[in-house]
This record gives structure tokens, sequence and C-alpha cells, in this order.
């Protein structure tokens, strides 16, 4: 135990001198969503005059990406495995690159050495006794960034929930940084009448038993408000927020009838607020695992009735899915979305479940399209698709002819647009 102490000591220094290891040309990952270590990145930007070409690789950001901002493009590339909202307009203007890659199989490209890891930024809890600290909130990709990277950086933020599963030993952390700072938080979203009855719509999908994968958003925490009436119900899903904490606490959620990790929520991130956070400190019931495990198709396959929910931004009369692009704009990315589809469609009872609301631009545009944007990409294919839900119900995909998918879903379009759907289908 003193061998770790001493080291400890030995490994311990400020942001700015530990982020002079970080060189031009390096290629640095930075931990995940909410888990971000946000003074070990501005200590990186504040370098931006000394440095060039280098590579910022993550998915979500909710920090204030300032390496991606106007200005910067000498100093740091950003690469983007999912387009967030303090990236996108990177990626618009081509300040910044977007990967497209299943999440299941980022840490595959660290690994692989297909995008070496030169430096990886992490944020993490105190050690416990014996010298392991809590990935907190971000394990998914950030757990194999750290084991494939060249250098580890880790801040040490005392604020941080300490969560069961992956953990790191600091005999494996080459810098560590000790800043306590507020965690970065999500706010739960506004939910309109719209997305109440899509969650009245899904939730009428999910029996008792049922094991749930949620994706982020109004409609996923819509759906939640509408299960208070179900038995034993599970969660492993790539993440969850503050809406399961309400059925966790009311006995609705209790993992009990999940064929593997009995008893345990199953996640790879988590994105919320200080509610949740504090569910999940020291909470012996939730398990953090690495995205190759939590979102691997096989894995999730094996839970009866798993029920997979993620929403869309455009479907076509085929059952496409576009989840990802406006037109040619890269709006977010792949994610989960076809992990958890494909792993659902292994499960004994399982369906996967799209969820969106029938129109965008203030009703102007229909979301069931007869066909997808020109230049977007096919984020799930037409193959995959089980149920499609708006507002408007249900439209159930599996075994339907191409026809009958069309007539299906011109059904949950809105009332103005399901003639001019007609006609163009020729139906």
């Amino acid at each position: 135990m003193e061998n770790w102490r001493n080291l400890y000591k030995h490994k311990i220094m400020g942001a700015d001198e530990a982020l002079k290891i970080v060189k031009s040309g390096d290629r640095v990952v930075i931990g995940h969503a909410c888990g971000e270590p946000q003074t070990l990145v501005e200590a990186m930007v504040k370098r931006a005059p000394e440095l060039h070409d280098v590579e910022i690789v993550h998915m979500v950001a909710m920090g204030k990406a300032k390496y991606a901002q106007p200005g910067m493009e000498a100093s740091f590339r950003h690469n983007a495995l999912f387009v967030g909202a303090s990236t996108r307009k990177a990626v618009e203007e081509k300040r910044a690159d977007y990967t497209p890659c299943f999440f299941s199989e980022v840490p595959r490209l660290f690994r692989d050495k297909l995008l070496p890891v030169d430096v990886a930024l992490l944020q993490i809890t105190p050690p416990d006794q014996d010298g392991y600290c809590s990935y907190g909130l971000s394990v998914d990709y950030t757990q194999p960034a750290a084991e494939s990277a060249a250098t580890v950086i880790c801040q040490i933020n005392s604020n941080l929930p300490c969560t069961g599963g992956a953990k790191i030993h600091l005999d494996n952390i080459n810098y560590i940084v000790e800043q306590t700072e507020p965690l970065i938080e999500l706010k739960p979203p506004q939910i309109g009448e719209i997305e109440r009855k899509i969650g009245e719509h899904v939730a009428s999908l999910i029996p008792d038993g049922a094991t749930l994968q949620l994706g982020i958003g109004a409609i996923p925490d819509a759906v939640l408000l509408f299960l208070g009436d179900k038995k034993n119900l599970g969660i492993h899903s790539e993440m969850f927020s503050d809406g399961v904490v309400f059925l966790a606490e009311s006995g609705v959620i209790t993992n009990q009838k999940k064929n593997i990790n009995t008893g345990k929520f199953i996640a790879t991130f988590l994105m919320g607020t200080q509610k949740l956070y504090d569910f999940v400190n020291n909470n012996h019931a939730v398990e953090m695992r690495s995205v190759d495990y939590v979102n691997d198709p096989y894995i999730v396959g094996q839970h009866d009735n798993m029920i997979s929910i993620n929403s869309a931004i455009q479907v076509d009369l085929m059952g496409q899915v576009n989840a990802e692009m406006i037109g040619t704009k890269q709006f977010s990315g792949i994610g989960g979305q076809v992990d958890f589809v494909r792993g659902a469609s292994r499960s004994l009872g399982g369906k996967s479940i799209i969820a969106l609301p029938a129109t965008a631009a203030n009703g102007k545009i229909s979301r069931i399209a007869a066909e997808l944007d020109c230049g977007a990409a096919v984020s799930t294919s037409r193959n995959d698709v089980h149920y499609v839900v708006t507002e408007y119900g249900v439209a159930e995909l599996r075994g339907k002819s191409l026809r009958e998918r069309a007539r299906a879903l011109i059904a949950i379009a809105h009332p103005d647009f399901r003639a001019a759907l007609s006609e163009k289908a020729g139906i």
C-alpha cells in the first residue's frame, strides 16, 4: 500500500506542467462527455501558440471545446467520432473532421493502432486504499484509450462519483493533476405534448421484466414518464440519465429479470445532473463497463425482452433511418444506435424502436419522407428496423413488404403530408 502512496506523490504536478508532455503532431484522446477533465483541456488549449497539428479525438464534447473554435486551426485539428453542439460548426466549416464508426468499435481504433493514442486525458476519482481509481462518468472509449496511450494524464476530481465496474490503478498513470471542480451537468430536456404522446406509444410496447436501452433527449425521458405501472424493468444501456433515478427509487427498475448482470445497472457513460451523480456514487448496483462490452450486440442480445429506444432525423418509406445528418451536414453521429438495434434483434422477445416527431421546422417538413435527403447517410438499414413511432402511432415493419411498410409509415406521418406521401409511393 505504501508503495503506491509514495508513487502517487511523485506523479503529482500542476496542470500547466503536466500538459507540457503534449507535443506538435500528437494525437490526444479526451475523456468523454460529462467525464471531460476540464482543467487538463484548458491547460492544453493555453499552449496553442506553441503547438501545431495536434489531433483532438473524442465523441460528444460537453465542455467548451475551445480547440475547435475559429483561429485554432494551426494548433489543433478536432477528429470527431460523434458531432456535438460545441463542435458541429467546426465540422460543418471543414475546420474539423468526422470519422464514422459504430460506438462499440471505437476501442479497436485505439487498440489496433488505426488511431494510435499518444496522450490520454482523463478525469478520475481519488484512489481507494489499494490505489485504484474509478473512471466515474466515462468508461466507454476512455478506458481503452488509457490502456492504449503512450502517456496517461489524469485529473483527480473529488466531486466525481465513484462508480462500480472498471477502475484504473495509479501504476498505469504517468502524471496526476489534483483539481476539484464542478462536474459538467446535462439539464433535463423540456418535454412537450408531442414527446409525451410518443413516450406513451413507446411505453405500450414495453412488457414487464424488459431490459431497456435509452438514448439522450426528450423522447427517452418522456418514455420513462409512462413506465410507472411496469414491474421489474432492467437497464443495460450505453448511458442513462436522471429519469431512471425516480423509477429505480420507486421500485419499477429492479434489474432482477436480467439474464446477465442480474441486479445491476450496466452502462458505459452517464450524463445528467447532481441528482444522477449522487445516485450512482458508491452504488453497488451500478457497474460501468467499456463500450465494446456494453454495446456488443452479442452481449445485448443475451437479455430477453431487450428494448432498444433510439431517435432519428428522418425515416423514409422503405424504413431506412437517417439519425445523423441534415442534408449533407453532419449533425451528430452513428453512436450506438445500430449496436443496440442489432442486439435487440438477437434478443428473445426483443424490440428495436425508432422514435421521432412526425414533423420538423415548425410543421413545415415531414420527417416521414418519401426519400431521405439527398446526400444524407443511412444510419440504420431498412433490414434492421422493427418499429417506428411518432405522436400519431406505431408502425411495425418486420415482415412487411415495401408497399406494406410505406402504408404503415404514412399512417403515422402528420396528416398534412399523408396524401403527398401516398402519391409519391404510388399507393
